[in-house]
C-alpha cells in the first residue's frame, strides 16, 4: 500500500496594497534615516540645507512607522490608506515646490535626488489606489 504525502499549499499571495505600504514603509524609512542622520553630508552633495534634509527625515521615520503598521493589519481601514495616498501626492508637490521655489540652489545631483523622491511618493500613491480598489472587489 502506497502512503499519499500532503503537499504543503503554497503561502497565500499577498495583496498589491500590501506591497504597495510595505515597500513604502521600507522606502520611507530608509530614505528617512539616510537624511536625518547624514544631513550634513549630503548638504554638501545636494546642495539643500541640512536644516531641511534633517527634518523632512525625522519626519518621514515616524510615517515609515506608521506605514509598517498598516501593512501588518489583515485588512487596513479605508480611511488610512486615503490618508497616506493622500500624504503621498503632498510629499510629492511638497518636492516640486522646493525645486520651483527657488529658495534653494540644489546641485544636479540635488535636483535628482528631490525629484526621485516626487516620483517615487506619486508611484507608490498610485499602487496604493489600485491596491485599495482591488481590495474592495
Amino acid at each position: 500500500m502506497s502512503q499519499t504525502r500532503s503537499i504543503p499549499s503554497a503561502a497565500p499571495a499577498r495583496p498589491l496594497l500590501w506591497w504597495a505600504l510595505a515597500g513604502d514603509a521600507a522606502a520611507s524609512g530608509a530614505c528617512g534615516l539616510l537624511m536625518a542622520l547624514a544631513a550634513d553630508p549630503l548638504s554638501g552633495l545636494l546642495g539643500l540645507p541640512v536644516t531641511l534634509l534633517r527634518y523632512a527625515g525625522l519626519a518621514l521615520l515616524p510615517y515609515a512607522l506608521f506605514l509598517a503598521w498598516l501593512a501588518r493589519r489583515p485588512v487596513p481601514p479605508r480611511g488610512l490608506v486615503w490618508a497616506v495616498i493622500a500624504a503621498n501626492v503632498l510629499w510629492a508637490a511638497d518636492c516640486i515646490l522646493v525645486l520651483a521655489a527657488g529658495a534653494f540652489t540644489p546641485t544636479g545631483l540635488g535636483v535628482a535626488f528631490v525629484l526621485v523622491q516626487a516620483v517615487t511618493a506619486l508611484a507608490f500613491a498610485e499602487l496604493q489606489l489600485i491596491g485599495l480598489r482591488r481590495a474592495g472587489r
